[in-house]
């Protein structure tokens, strides 16, 4: 998979893409990811990337030729997302949908924003990872990166891992234990010890269903319990 990232900062993504799993990946080959500045496309002696905003108002917003010429010039992969705060909200369905793909393209914008024009020009869509606010849309790009990569096959060490997770089937995740069988007072449930592999893997359905019910009620807000899922509540009661 080709991801290209299109930031004034680089910089800040170096670090956090050459370690775990996504170093990992790139030094498999599985991940190529690219990192363009658009200041080596500014025309000016100070490679300025932002003016002020037509209209008036605080802050500047990045300029359309730098980031329009650094996108063109890398043939970058499709799509082209803009990392903004009105985009459709990144989620594991869409996570899934990139990974499913050959790649993709994250422009990261700062300061007030991004001429209009970038997305009109370039961008095939825009993505927003929540409702707030960040410096620039270089964290954004890094949560994006990391959650698509990990669905590739051969990133992560165990692939079923992955069906396993939060939000993977629209649940979120069964709780894990791990040694020593007691902490503090506080033992591993005893169907986890029980070595029956049906059990568990009803037990942990369970969980997850109560945990969802508990945490996320949002998920489930859209259908009703099956008789099997109630069924599974009913014989592993809280």
């Amino acid at each position: 998979m080709r991801i290209d990232v299109f930031t004034i900062f680089p910089e800040f993504l170096d670090a956090p893409l050459s370690v775990s799993l996504l170093g990992k990946a790139r030094g498999a080959g599985l991940v190529d990811v690219r990192l363009h500045d658009p200041r080596a496309f500014a025309t000016d002696r100070h490679r300025s990337v932002d003016d002020t905003p037509f209209g008036g108002g605080a802050g500047m917003v990045m300029r359309p030729e730098p980031l329009v010429a650094a996108i063109e010039a890398a043939a970058a992969a499709r799509p082209v997302l803009l990392l903004a705060a009105g985009g459709r909200r990144f989620d594991h369905a869409c996570a899934a949908e990139l990974a499913a793909g050959d790649g993709f393209s994250l422009v990261c914008g700062r300061y007030e924003g991004v001429d209009e024009r970038v997305a009109e020009l370039c961008c095939d869509g825009e993505l927003s990872i929540g409702d707030f606010v960040l410096s620039g849309g270089e964290p954004a790009a890094l949560v994006v990166i990391d959650a698509v990569c990990r669905l590739l096959p051969g990133v992560m060490g165990n692939d079923a891992s992955g069906g396993e997770e939060s939000f993977a089937h629209g649940l979120l995740e069964y709780p894990q234990y791990t040694r020593p069988p007691e902490f503090r007072g506080h033992a591993v449930p005893e169907v986890l010890r029980s070595g029956d592999h049906a059990r568990i893997a009803r037990w942990r359905h369970a969980q997850a269903l109560r945990r969802t019910l508990a945490r996320r009620p949002d998920l489930l807000a859209n259908r009703e319990l099956t008789a099997s899922e109630q069924a599974l509540l009913d014989e592993f009661p809280d």
